[in-house]
């Protein structure tokens, strides 16, 4: 069965603005669980422009479902992740410059020091999971590295243009699934997708989870996280 996972950054980033305390990631995780989420992501960037340490331990002893850990491949949040322990950690690329996480992971290139870096947090027990494109070359990569999972960057078909666009790089996530899968990888998605593209995306067989932040945050500032969840697992049930 498609699970989803919920991405709240963006409740941290609300808070951040002012440096408050409100309002809490950790409150929103909760709220989120208990409207069906099958997992909680938080992403650690190295200028905690938004999830602080505190955030990531609290959600630790709090989340009940699956806690996945974003990050990028640094010795500090190595440490981190061995010492916090999440359910899971994906490595995903980071620009301090950037507004969101704009591309997949360069594995093909950097196969040995990726593969390095991940063993001693395969090795303590937490899979790892390589947020990538949809790409040949890269998903291989992964696999060749010693990934556990690979989450297929599935935003250049949630940006696309105009519907050729869209069926280019849909194309391109089913492929890259498919092939993720024959290699024995386990296969996420996620990134840009919304309450209808998402749609199409749930429709692949071999994706397991979708992780989704940006659009049910967006949607819970005006109808509440809880409503927020459950009209995106109605969305890809459906």
């Amino acid at each position: 069965m498609l699970r989803l996972s919920v991405n709240i950054d963006h409740i941290a980033t609300i808070r951040q603005a002012r440096r408050g305390v409100e309002p809490d990631p950790i409150a929103a995780a909760v709220l989120a669980e208990l409207a069906g989420a099958d997992g909680i992501i938080m992403h650690l960037r190295e200028d905690r422009r938004h999830i602080q340490d505190r955030d990531l331990r609290l959600a630790r002893q709090v989340v009940r479902t699956k806690l996945n850990l974003e990050m990028a491949a640094t010795d500090e949040m190595q440490h981190i992740a061995l010492d916090v322990r999440p359910d899971i950690v994906t490595l995903v690329p980071e620009k301090r410059e950037e507004l969101t996480t704009e591309g997949g992971l360069e594995v093909f290139a950097r196969m040995d020091s990726v593969k390095k870096f991940i063993g001693p947090i395969q090795d303590a027990g937490i899979p790892v999971s390589l947020f990538v494109d949809p790409d040949e070359q890269q998903i291989s990569a992964a696999k060749k590295a010693g990934a556990a999972w690979v989450e297929i960057h599935t935003g250049a078909y949630a940006n696309g243009k105009n519907d050729r666009e869209r069926n280019e790089e849909f194309g391109k996530i089913v492929e890259s699934a498919l092939l993720a899968a024959s290699l024995g990888l386990r296969v996420g998605a996620g990134h840009g997708l919304n309450y209808v593209n998402v749609k199409a995306v749930a429709r692949i067989r071999e994706v397991e989870e979708l992780n989704i932040g940006h659009s049910i945050i967006s949607r819970a500032s005006l109808v509440g996280i809880e409503r927020a969840v459950r009209d995106m697992i109605m969305a890809i049930s459906n």
